[in-house]
C-alpha cells in the first residue's frame, strides 16, 4: 500500500506529460500550416505551368 501512495505523490512523470502536450500543440500547428499553405503552393504552381506552356498567360511581377 505504501508504494502506492508513493507513486500517487510522485510528480516526475508530470513534466514528460507536459512536454508531450506542448509537442502534440506545435504539430497540430505545423499540421495546419502546411495544409493552408497547399493550397497556395499549388495555385503558384499551376500559374507556373501555365506561364511556361503559354507566354502570353504571364502576368510581370
Amino acid at each position: 500500500m505504501k508504494t502506492f501512495i508513493n507513486m500517487l505523490r510522485d510528480e516526475s512523470g508530470a513534466s514528460a506529460a507536459e512536454y508531450a502536450l506542448i509537442l502534440a500543440i506545435i504539430g497540430a500547428a505545423i499540421a495546419l500550416a502546411a495544409v493552408g499553405l497547399s493550397g497556395a503552393i499549388a495555385n503558384e504552381m499551376d500559374d507556373a505551368a501555365a506561364c511556361i506552356a503559354d507566354t502570353s498567360t504571364c502576368t510581370p511581377a
